[in-house]
């Protein structure tokens, strides 16, 4: 049997994951059948081959979990020369692909032959319905209002909303009965700007300087340092320059998860700035980016007022 699990949410593709592993770790009495092979780390694919082929010294299936086979070129090469051989065999494979394209040869191969799952960012309803999920199996309640502020504080990222959902846990742990509050979330968890900084570069893009303005305010408002705002607007001109080179060079052939790999940021980040990155001119980018070095100059050298330079910068762009 053939399983493929894939999608830009790790989180609930890896919870998945240990599920499958559990369940046989409850039917078979040992872990001796359990293999891992992570292609992502460069492993010799004769070390998977020798293994996969031997003889079972247990009277039982085997279980395989392939990490990003979608990485090695071998391992590809191999299967989709020899298919029949894996998709026929009695022991159970499990393929986990964080990055696969949909036109890739193997990935129209598993979705084909397997049974798969895809896992995609949660959003909207469905994020607060997860997130509202977790809270309920601590038996924990959380105010609405809080829990719509806590989704828009960390945004998609399931691996931050579960560790900033045990945090506002612990931290109440003692009080009866335990409910979060909007306060607690405003005072325990902290935006993620990130996300909210590529709104401000859109505003940028749109020339729309009075409400990137505005949201850089409310960030300063709530405590966030101007400097530090500076250098995420820095960091993402930076990724912006990097994919626009990128683009122009390739143009449609991009390939948008080598790219990922590349400049070694999430995916659905490099989804965001390649949208974004269409929005500016190359010369424009490089403009912008020479001054936000020359404003760190200046701030660093005490001639200029850090929230003076952000504001600066945001009207003259």
């Amino acid at each position: 049997m053939v399983l493929f699990l894939y999608g830009s949410d790790t989180y609930r593709s890896s919870q998945k994951l240990r599920e499958l592993v559990a369940n046989y770790r409850k039917i078979h009495r040992n872990s001796l059948g359990i293999y891992d092979f992570d292609f992502s780390k460069d492993i010799p694919f004769s070390d998977f081959e020798k293994t996969f082929f031997s003889q079972s010294l247990l009277d039982e299936k085997r279980l395989f979990v392939l990490r990003d086979t979608n990485l090695n070129k071998a391992f590809k090469g191999y299967f989709l020369k020899n298919q029949k051989r894996f998709l026929d065999t009695e022991d159970i494979i499990v393929f986990f692909e964080k990055e696969i394209s949909g036109k890739d040869k193997l990935f129209q191969l598993l979705k084909k032959n397997t049974k798969s799952q895809v896992f995609e960012f949660l959003t909207g309803e469905n994020l607060r319905q997860w997130a509202q999920n977790e809270f309920e199996k601590e038996n924990i309640k959380i105010q609405k209002q809080a829990l719509a502020q806590l989704v828009k504080y960390t945004g998609s990222d399931l691996w931050r909303l579960s560790g900033e959902i045990r945090k506002l846990i612990l931290l109440k742990k003692g009080e009866k009965p335990i409910q979060i509050t909007p306060e607690d979330v405003q005072v325990f968890v902290k935006p993620q700007i990130d996300l909210d900084i590529f709104q401000t570069l859109d505003f940028l893009a749109q020339r729309d300087r009075k409400r990137a303005l505005s949201l850089l305010c409310q960030h300063i408002e709530k405590g966030d340092a101007p400097l530090y705002l500076l250098t995420l607007i820095a960091f993402q001109f930076r990724n912006l320059l990097l994919v626009k080179e990128k683009y122009l060079s390739l143009g449609r052939e991009i390939n948008i998860f080598q790219l990922a790999r590349e400049i070694n940021l999430p995916l659905f980040v490099v989804q965001k700035i390649l949208i974004l990155a269409q929005k500016f001119s190359f010369e424009e980018l490089k403009q912008m980016y020479q001054k936000i070095f020359q404003i760190d100059v200046k701030i660093k050298t005490g001639k200029i007022d850090p929230q003076a330079a952000l504001e600066i910068f945001i009207s003259e762009t």
